[in-house]
């Protein structure tokens, strides 16, 4: 009895060893690059071809809803606009683009939540709210995709999508490949590196109840 007791707490503690990394993983992703592979999955499931994600496109996406931030309504509607100048003048030299690459952002999608969502919810619950955006994940002549995802630890959290019509990796070139890019505060899509400033909470919470977890298992072991 106190063998089958004590194996089926060594499941526990295993199955909590295999959470533990899936978890962590999880929180220190890329979930504007989630919302990229969404999107294509998107369109290839209506036959339209997989468009191209620019990093170039993704960190004005970024820049864009970071100055956003505190134009969030209660009902999660997202109360800022920026003008063609924006991009040229402050989003793109932001990023490094370089300005002879600089091609035409053709539309894009902004939404924002009070609470975190994962990116498959993000899209069908945020992004894909309307039969405009609707319309504008199916276009022809996109060629083109970015994602910027930003947020603070108790929210509201920002997405944004930019789509273009531009070359592939001819337009929206970053300098030196995005190595001068200082990136902070979210995410972008093309960008190898993970979100910095969200789901913090998520992290605190899990560490505590891991915790609690091991302690609770030790003392009835004993």
């Amino acid at each position: 009895m106190m063998k089958n007791k004590l194996c089926s707490y060594e499941l526990h503690f295993f199955c909590y060893l295999l959470l533990a990394p899936l978890v962590f993983s999880h929180n220190h992703g890329n979930p504007a690059n989630d919302i990229v592979d969404i999107i294509n999955k998107n369109r290839t499931d209506r036959k339209l071809p997989s468009l191209n994600d620019s990093p170039g496109l993704g960190c004005m996406a970024l820049q864009y809803v970071e100055s956003c931030k505190g134009n969030c309504s209660d009902n999660n509607v997202v109360n800022c606009k920026f003008l063609d100048d924006d991009f040229t003048e402050v989003f793109a030299p932001n990023c490094g683009v370089e300005l002879p690459t600089f091609g035409t952002i053709t539309g894009h999608i902004v939404g924002c939540q009070r609470k975190y969502l994962e990116p498959s919810l993000a899209f069908s619950q945020v992004l894909v709210m309307d039969k405009n955006s609707l319309s504008l994940l199916s276009n022809k002549s996109y060629t083109e995709v970015g994602v910027g995802f930003v947020g603070v630890h108790k929210g509201p959290f920002f997405w944004c999508v930019l789509f273009s019509d531009g070359r592939s990796n001819s337009t929206f070139v970053l300098e030196n490949r995005g190595a001068g890019i200082e990136q902070k505060k979210g995410c972008y899509s093309g960008s190898s590196t993970p979100c910095s400033g969200v789901q913090k909470n998520n992290v605190v919470f899990f560490n505590i109840f891991s915790m609690c977890y091991v302690f609770i298992l030790l003392f009835t072991l004993l």
